[in-house]
């Protein structure tokens, strides 16, 4: 059986590319890839923990499974503005995204 601490080496790299894709990147198409990185990871040390505390129930996978949820709706509704912005602006540069400003 794999040890516990290989999930989680694994769970934090995926977690710290995402955070450097957020935090590093203009595209706003690239942050929302980014934010699902960084969500796959939560989903990693979820079912990582789930299966070395108790398998017997089914909290972490129903965890994991309302994280794919939220993930699913969150791409779906980031990626409807970032069309619509497109559309408006021409851009997808996030430094060039202040449409709420004025």
């Amino acid at each position: 059986m794999i040890p516990l601490s290989w999930y989680l080496i694994v769970a934090a790299a995926l977690f710290c590319i995402g955070m450097y894709g957020i935090l590093a990147r203009r595209n706003a198409v690239a942050m929302l890839m980014a934010v699902e990185l960084t969500l796959n990871a939560v989903n990693i040390n979820l079912i990582a923990f789930w299966r070395y505390t108790d398998p017997s129930s089914s909290a972490g996978v129903a965890w994991a499974i309302f994280v794919f949820t939220v993930a699913a709706a969150e791409a779906a509704v980031g990626l409807a503005l970032i069309i619509s912005i497109y559309r408006q602006r021409e851009s997808v540069i996030a430094e060039e995204l202040d449409i709420l400003k004025y």
